[in-house]
């Protein structure tokens, strides 16, 4: 059993991309919640249904149908309610990928308290400025000491938090210096029966639902809101780019801090009937990552590129991967080295995707498409994406403009209402009536899009344009290249000129003879005003907390 039809008028697992782009359209209903006409209407007519299995690096692991996700969220949300959450209240979760999660967000979502998902990285001043730019009321964390220790910290400058609760899990007693209430005891004292809200109090339709700060490359995080018809979106991230099967299983890499989880650990894969995986790792190890793939039979799979990276550097057929049906990625721009030696390894071909914290995938390599690796492949269904140059004109095949989203049908479902009390930065990303990525792309002779940046990464360089993905794409086809950053720096004569900061693969060292080996590597694989003028080895690059490069960064030290 799944929900595609109840929400979408198409099926047609054989269709091809022209007719799903031209025909796709999602029903969107006024009064939609994902809590009560998702996961509740599987508990009636599904209730055995398997939606999550759950398991840690201790042996741990837990397996919850959709019936019992819908009582312990209904208990939770009455748990809630009686600590005096209500309809947009800001409630802040710092819960990894523990299973109480998904509890706790289904009951935000039954309630109507906004849900703000955090990562367990943030030091006290990200915690402080969270806090007090979202007026949030209650905190929920896990109970990790350093993590509740920043929390304490910043709760001295807030003046919001009202409440603090900690999800204990089997191994830790975490001490706290402040009063915290103990979710576990605390919820076990709340029966199930949680009533519905009614009227206005009923969360539903263009309601805030969630607020995710993003982590951007320069300034203070965005506080990006997406109302309650936001999960409707990824039914085509689910279905029709992550390939998800009816009763499979699916298995994203990403904590519940990032938008990226909500993206794969939950609404498009609910709607779509297949289950969630959630590996609850400490410490990403690839060779731990595909043992639960081969001893839980995960059927699709999604990770950055960064996870595949190194992936590949392990010996991928000594794992069985006869479960994996289908594997994507998005996160950042796909190296096609990476594409190329993933499938020499596992047979399967790799379907990039794009898409922000502020959308659903926005463009993908589809159902009944030949992936091209390193290409993002083509916009969306639900989506009119345009890329346009400085005249307002849709570029030609090879010319680099910026990626945007024209309002040809309204509103696209699945695209972020704005940003959180700041009507400046909304009208910016909305002005001329398009929403404007701040990303640049190409396409080619074939209408595939290529990402080339940031707009604000792009190196000019002697009168050319260059991306710093390109060049990066190179540079990590040398075996001795780990993780790479290109940049511009000043030139008198060329106005900026190339440079590459690198981080080397584990057994080689920073050498001149390997920097003038890496350089002719590069400089025999690409267009000469692409050429690197400098090359720098460092032992790690400057990322923000989500782990993208921050380009600004190096450019300012280099000033």
């Amino acid at each position: 059993m799944n929900l595609i039809k109840e929400f979408t008028n198409l099926t047609d697992e054989n269709i091809s991309y022209d007719e799903l782009k031209s025909k796709y359209e999602i029903k969107a209903p006024a009064d939609f919640n994902f809590a009560y006409d998702v996961v509740d209407r599987y508990a009636k007519d599904a209730p055995e249904k398997r939606a999550l299995v759950w398991c840690d690096d201790d042996g741990n692991e837990r397996t919850f149908t959709f019936s019992e996700l819908s009582r312990k969220s209904k208990q939770a949300a009455a748990f809630f309610s009686a600590q005096g959450i209500r309809k947009g209240d800001k409630v802040m979760m710092i819960l990894r990928r523990r299973w109480e999660f998904w509890v706790i967000l289904l009951a935000m979502h039954r309630i109507g308290a906004v849900a703000i998902p955090a990562t367990n990285q943030l030091l006290t001043k990200d915690i402080e400025y969270r806090f007090n730019a979202a007026k949030v009321k209650m905190i929920v964390a896990l109970d990790e000491e350093k993590i509740i220790g920043e929390i304490e910290a910043a709760l001295e400058k807030s003046t919001s938090v009202e409440k603090m609760v900690i999800v204990r899990s089997q191994k830790n007693d975490t001490k706290t210096k402040k009063e915290w209430l103990d979710f576990g005891k605390e919820v076990a004292a709340f029966g199930e029966d949680f009533k519905k809200p009614e009227g206005s109090a009923f969360p539903c339709g263009n309601d805030t639902m969630l607020l995710y700060f993003t982590s951007g490359t320069s300034g203070n995080p965005k506080m990006v809101q997406h109302n309650f018809l936001y999960p409707l979106g990824h039914i085509t991230t689910a279905k029709w780019w992550q390939n998800v099967i009816d009763d499979g299983l699916h298995f994203s890499v990403a904590e519940t801090g990032w938008a990226k989880a909500v993206w794969g650990k939950i609404y498009g894969q609910w709607i779509c009937g297949s289950a969630v995986f959630v590996y609850d790792m400490i410490q990403f190890k690839p060779a731990l990552l595909m043992h639960k793939i081969e001893e839980y039979g995960i059927n699709t799979f999604c990770a950055p590129p960064t996870v595949y990276r190194y992936l590949i550097r392990s010996n991928l057929k000594k794992f069985n991967l006869s479960s994996l049906k289908y594997c994507v990625t998005a996160g950042e721009a796909l190296n096609s080295e990476v594409y190329n030696k993933f499938y020499e390894q596992t047979g399967i071909k790799m379907f990039e995707g794009y898409g922000q914290t502020e959308s659903t995938i926005i463009a993908g390599n589809f159902t009944g498409m030949e992936p091209k690796p390193g290409s993002m492949g083509k916009p969306a269904p639900g989506y009119d994406l345009e890329i346009i140059g400085g005249d307002g004109k849709k570029c030609a095949p090879g010319e680099v403009g910026s990626i945007v989203l024209k309002f040809t049908k309204g509103h696209p479902v699945g695209l972020f209402a704005g940003y959180y009390n700041d009507e400046e930065l909304t009208a910016n990303a909305f002005k001329d009536g398009l929403y404007h990525t701040g990303d640049t792309a190409k396409y080619d002779e074939d209408g595939y899009i290529w990402f080339v940046g940031r707009a604000d990464d792009l190196i000019k360089t002697a009168g050319y344009r260059v991306s710093p993905f390109e060049v990066e794409s190179v540079f990590q086809q040398h075996p001795a290249v780990l993780e790479c950053a290109v940049t511009g720096i000043p030139d008198k004569h060329r106005g900026q000129a190339v440079k590459a900061t690198v981080v080397l693969t584990k057994g080689y060292e920073p050498t001149k003879e390997l920097e003038q080996e890496i350089m002719e590597f590069v400089k025999s694989k690409t267009a000469s005003y692409k050429h690197p003028r400098v090359l720098e080895f460092v032992s790690e690059l400057p990322k923000t907390i989500s782990g993208k490069i921050r380009r600004v960064e190096i450019r300012e030290n280099d000033k």
